[in-house]
């Protein structure tokens, strides 16, 4: 562990500044509370914060190591994080001789993502989680969060049981934190709108959802076109899973569906699914999605190229796909141009199966 040592050219201080420094910084790395927090504390200035903390390494009270666990792929995370236009991206490396059978979240990605996200998670933040094994798994690493709430993104996979344990994810990161709740205890794909209408405007359920709008960071699950690899194509019919796939269809996140060149595709399942709206997603400020394998690799990069998400943890599988099979290549030898702009519309294949159904008000 390498520090900064006081010597001769240092300035010297004061000892109640030294405790100062000393009492600002264990506030702010053991306590993991803001500069703006420790301000208002101590009654000084962000800006004396800022300067106590420099003091706080200059003098050795705080000592920094930067270390790479051996697991992260450190070449494919910056080629990733440039490529995409990403804010974070992590690259675990897979096993040695792993076929890509195995469960890479549960494996490998979950708890780097659990760190990911108690790192950049902020105070007052709101939270918000996708309902999905690879979202689960990740909050089973949470143990400190910093004070957020915390809200479920997509209901609930139909094939499951709708009981209290359907919001396990939000209740265990909200009790990590400290902060509120809001499950949503309601099956993800409905039968049609009219249904889906009804249930939006129950309570309980109502009340989830308009937090939707006030969500700052959002945990995603990526799926891909194919049996087990997404909730959305599990609850669908056979006919309908091969509609989607004639329009294109090869990945999903969040129940909205993508193309492999990253476009939206919008069909009437945007109607009848309990889950966030295409456009208040696209005004979440930080997406992180986990995903790995190379089952998914496809499904992956379509996401990466929709430009939706702001950071990315995956393994190296599923990361070498998406740059084309090298850190230094060009996917189909065209040069990258930087993520779709966050706003861009999506295309829409219109389907009138809904029509004539009687859209409910409700309560209130």
């Amino acid at each position: 562990m390498a520090g900064l040592d006081t010597n001769s050219s240092q300035p010297s201080l004061p000892p109640k500044v030294i405790l100062l420094a000393a009492s600002v910084a264990r506030r702010f790395n053991l306590d993991h509370q803001s500069r703006v927090v420790i301000s208002m504390e101590f009654d000084i200035s962000r800006f004396k914060v800022a300067h106590l903390l420099e003091a706080a390494v200059a003098l050795a009270i705080v000592e920094i190591s930067i270390t790479v666990p051996a697991e992260i792929d450190t070449e494919l995370s910056t080629a990733t994080r440039r490529r995409f236009g990403l804010k974070h991206a992590i690259v675990v490396k897979a096993t040695a001789g792993d076929p890509g059978g195995a469960d890479p979240v549960t494996q490998w990605l979950a708890p780097t993502a659990a760190h990911l996200i108690a790192t950049v998670v902020e105070p007052d933040d709101v939270l918000g989680l996708a309902w999905d094994h690879a979202v689960n798994s990740v909050t089973a690493g949470f143990t400190n969060l910093l004070l957020c709430t915390v809200v479920q993104l997509t209901s609930v996979h139909p094939l499951h049981s709708i009981t209290v344990d359907s919001g396990e994810a939000v209740r265990r990161a909200a009790a990590a934190s400290g902060g509120k709740g809001y499950p949503i205890c309601a099956p993800l794909v409905l039968p049609n709108k009219l249904t889906a209408d009804i249930l939006r405007c129950q309570p309980g359920i109502a009340e989830s959802l308009n937090q939707f709008d006030r969500v700052t960071k959002a945990v995603m699950a990526i799926g891909a076109w194919g049996s087990t690899l997404s909730t959305v194509y599990d609850s669908l019919t056979a006919d309908e899973r091969e509609l989607y796939r004639r329009l294109g269809v090869v990945a999903e996140m969040g129940a909205l569906l993508f193309s492999r060149d990253g476009r939206e595709i919008s069909t009437e399942l945007n109607a009848r699914v309990i889950s966030v709206g295409s456009e208040q997603f696209r005004r979440i400020p930080e997406v992180i999605g986990v995903a790995g394998g190379i089952q998914k690799a496809e499904a992956i990069g379509a996401v990466l190229r929709s430009g939706l998400l702001t950071s990315l943890v995956t393994d190296s599988s599923a990361a070498l796909h998406s740059l084309g099979g090298s850190p230094c290549s060009e996917p189909n030898g065209e040069p990258d141009l930087g993520p779709r702009l966050r706003t861009d519309k999506a295309d829409v294949v219109r389907d009138t199966s809904h029509i004539g159904l009687a859209e409910p008000a409700c309560p209130g």
